[in-house]
């Protein structure tokens, strides 16, 4: 099927429409008017024909009407959608849609989405969005990359690596804290082997001095016996017997060890703490750097990874034909000639949207534009020019009291404009009667148009 471009639009009772047959008869369609006489329910109804019921507003029957027909010539295809007031204020709607030989689809709508881009696609009002927004709807001209999984990952690349990198600070703030002597390397002393030995030493000078009490005592004994023997003469064998059996023992006794200075041995416990601390801070700050280094690492191989995927992106991009020359993504915007878009003129913002637009629709070359007053004639000009160079037709609403530009809209009707013979389709059936008596008394106030367009010069 070749591209598809609009040849005929007839709507009838459609929101603020009565009955409206346009025929355009070049790349810039301009439907203009006065606020409240119909302009939007003619882009409306170009929309509504086309993308299905979702976008379809709570009332489009016009107020009075029981029925409302739109038929869209697309050239190779007709489209008729048709709309039937129901007694609980809501409406039914069917569609069909016929080839150029007569033929009906069995599933119009499916058919239709199939070659369908995206229609709602308005070149202004995209560029009314958040640059965030913008990027995220341009992300269709690049299929087969994931930016949803890239966004994804990027951002908890992103919030791991700040996480890193403020734990590798803390520990390198840790290990400045702790402030070693130049050049000293200190090794660490075994405190309990240094304790056990006090204790031993300890009791070993316990047990002098103990044996040096009993000796004393074993003296006293001595004379204390001697003294008895004098005193009592009848014992003084006895006593003498025990007396020099005990020198005897004395005398035999081996001689008493040096005691051991337990001084010395404190200061080389309390030297001993002083360098095992050494030590400590000395394995603490080795901890806090090596954990630092580790956490670097861990953020260079994240930065690596975003790196990489920016990269990906960037080919995916490269290799994806894109709307404009010199449009691409940024982070999270979109740029033009490498800087974000909302940075580029008004006029290079213009050409950029409506590129997008025409991209959006590869096979039915319609556009659609509703705030065409905010543009001015040079914008209008651009608009027109781009639509002729690449083979487009822009359909756009603008306000203007003139009366003298593109298809004018009044009370409904494409002002100056013959009265369109109704729609009859097999959905509509006959026009009710309220219907034609409207139409014949239009067609006798109004006369004929020669070309039965209505355009205004």
């Amino acid at each position: 099927m070749s591209d598809l471009k609009i040849i005929a639009l007839q709507a009838e009772n459609l929101k603020r429409l009565v009955a409206v047959h346009i025929r355009p008869d070049g790349n810039l369609v301009q439907i203009t008017g006065k606020n409240g006489e119909g302009k939007s329910s003619v882009l409306d109804a170009i929309w509504w024909a086309l993308d299905g019921t979702a976008n379809i507003q709570a009332q489009p029957i016009r107020k009075g009407a029981d029925r409302a027909t739109i038929r869209l010539d697309l050239g190779e295809l007709i489209v008729t959608r048709t709309f039937k007031a129901q007694g609980d204020g809501g409406y039914t709607t069917a569609i069909t849609v016929e080839g150029a030989d007569g033929s009906r689809f069995s599933s119009p709508q499916k058919m239709l989405d199939g070659f369908l881009g995206a229609l709602t696609f308005d070149p202004m009002e995209w560029l009314r969005m958040r640059p965030a927004d913008q990027y995220t709807a341009m992300r269709a001209f690049v299929p087969g990359f994931d930016f949803d999984a890239f966004d994804r990952q990027q951002r908890g690349d992103y919030e791991r690596r700040t996480d890193l990198g403020r734990q590798q600070r803390e520990a390198e703030a840790s290990a400045r804290t702790i402030l070693l002597p130049e050049g000293v390397r200190y090794e660490a002393v075994d405190e309990d082997a240094l304790t056990a030995e006090l204790a031993r030493a300890g009791e070993h000078n316990a047990s002098i001095t103990e044996r040096t009490h009993r000796r004393a005592d074993v003296t006293e004994q001595v004379k204390v016996h001697r003294s008895e023997a004098e005193q009592l003469r009848k014992r003084a064998e006895d006593h003498e017997a025990q007396a020099a059996e005990l020198q005897r023992k004395i005398d035999g006794a081996a001689a008493l060890p040096n005691p051991i200075d337990t001084d010395a041995l404190r200061a080389k416990i309390t030297a001993a703490r002083a360098t095992n601390a050494q030590v400590r801070m000395q394995e603490n700050k080795a901890t806090h750097e090596s954990r630092a280094s580790a956490l670097a690492a861990q953020c260079n191989e994240l930065t690596e990874n975003i790196a990489a995927r920016e990269r990906a992106k960037a080919e995916a991009v490269a290799k994806a034909t894109l709307p404009i020359e010199g449009l691409t993504f940024g982070d999270g915007v979109v740029l033009f000639k490498g800087l974000p878009l909302d940075q580029a003129s008004d006029a290079e913002r213009l050409r950029v949207s409506v590129a997008i637009a025409m991209a959006s629709n590869p096979k039915l070359k319609v556009v659609r534009i509703r705030d065409g007053s905010l543009l001015d004639e040079d914008g209008i000009e651009l608009v027109a020019a781009m639509a002729a160079e690449r083979g487009y037709q822009v359909w756009l609403e603008r306000v203007d009291s003139s009366g003298t530009v593109g298809f004018v809209l009044e009370d409904g009707m494409v002002k100056g404009a013959p009265v369109p013979e109704p729609i009859a389709t097999a959905a509509h059936g006959s026009v009710p009667t309220t219907t034609r008596s409207t139409s014949a008394k239009l067609r006798e106030a109004q006369g004929a148009d020669p070309d039965g367009t209505g355009r205004r010069p």
